[in-house]
């Protein structure tokens, strides 16, 4: 998800406008530029911080330079890479026991959900979601929402979308994608998570969050956290939410809505994920992602990552966060925030998902998700 602040950037910065001011997500600019909107026509050094590209370059035995020709085969060389789907970006990244495939979805996919057995995708400007079959990613069909879709939960039963210009979530059987119902939340929802008994919807311009009841939709409270609230997070005992503008997280206790601390973080905090022991927040602005104990909320450490970090994966082991200015995802370390490894993706990454055995990716510019597998 795109951040709340736009961040100065070179000749990319009119690109990372979309989705920008005054929510950063949801508002399309049309008329921008193709060689602003198309980040394969900036593959230059700009994309991607010194270590990635150093990486990139060593494994690709290609020299880092702007002249036509070296430029020709440096796509040519990704365009082979794609097509034989094997990840050979870093060589921390263990590359070879890894496969990319790539689906083809609807216009803008952004948010991510997984039913047990189905990902679901949320494509943002053609309203609608799209349900592959996890196992070898299969269109299961393609279901109507409301306007500008963003992020997806389910229930355990149903699909949950929130509908960030109509104010509202829409609930989809999960099972048909048949629409049961379309329920008012705050205003612009964007984030939305589910802790076993409720709906948790972050109302980005209204600085809140709506705690909604999943078997008719009804609005059970409405309670204040930080600025431009974007993302929500379940840890199995507590709600957190990411606050953009005002560079803090928020927990909540679930039962009645009572902020059981605010904690700072990086700049422009997005993406939240938990691994068991501590909160994971990636900051979409400075950088670098933030660790914090769950118990307490102390700051356990900072570590940069790539440029424009969205949201953030667990495997059992690592944490996973797309870059999205880098068209990189990059492994860490759960235990030390060391960094394992990076893959390239599509287009301006975006949500990330684990199923239990493969990593999913959204690739909004690319209009497919990615999904990451071990080698058999």
């Amino acid at each position: 998800m795109k951040g709340a602040r736009t961040r100065q950037k070179t000749h990319t910065s009119v690109f990372f406008e979309r989705r920008l001011d005054p929510f950063r997500r949801g508002i399309l600019l049309e008329a921008i530029p193709q060689t602003a909107r198309n980040p394969e026509i900036s593959l230059e050094t700009t994309h991607l911080n010194p270590l990635a590209q150093g990486e990139l370059d060593a494994q690709r035995q290609v020299r880092v330079s702007s002249t036509p020709v070296e430029l020709l085969m440096r796509r040519l060389l990704v365009t082979i890479a794609v097509a034989f789907t094997l990840v050979v970006i870093s060589p921390q990244a263990n590359a070879a026991d890894a496969v990319l495939q790539n689906f083809p979805v609807g216009y803008g996919p952004i948010g991510l959900a997984f039913d047990g057995a189905n990902i679901w995708v949320v494509n943002q400007n053609d309203r609608t979601v799209t349900k592959l079959r996890a196992i070898d990613g299969a269109n299961q069909g393609t279901f109507r929402v409301g306007r500008t879709p963003l992020e997806a939960a389910y229930d355990g039963a149903n699909i949950w979308v929130t509908n960030f210009l109509d104010n509202t979530v829409t609930k989809l059987r999960a099972s048909d994608g048949a629409v049961l119902g379309t329920f008012p939340a705050g205003a612009t929802p964007t984030g939305i998570a589910f802790d076993g008994t409720s709906l948790w919807i972050a109302n980005q311009s209204a600085n809140t969050v709506t705690k909604l009841r999943p078997s008719d939709g009804t609005i059970e409270a409405t309670y204040n956290v930080g600025s431009n609230p974007v993302f929500v997070l379940f840890d199995g005992t507590n709600i957190w939410t990411t606050n953009s503008l005002s560079n803090n997280v928020t927990k909540l206790r679930p039962s009645d809505g009572t902020v059981l601390g605010t904690f700072n973080v990086g700049t422009g905090p997005e993406g939240i994920g938990f691994d068991g022991v501590h909160i994971w927040v990636s900051n979409n602005i400075s950088n670098d992602l933030t660790q914090l104990l769950a118990s307490d909320g102390t700051v356990l450490g900072t570590f940069p990552v790539g440029d424009g970090p969205q949201e953030i994966a667990f495997d059992g082991n690592n944490i996973w966060v797309p870059m999205e200015s880098d068209n990189t995802v990059w492994r860490l370390h759960a235990n030390d925030g060391r960094l394992h490894g990076q893959l390239r993706v599509g287009r301006s990454p975006q949500a990330i998902l684990y199923d239990g055995q493969s990593m999913w990716v959204s690739d909004f510019d690319s209009n497919a998700v990615t999904k990451i597998s071990r080698q058999p």
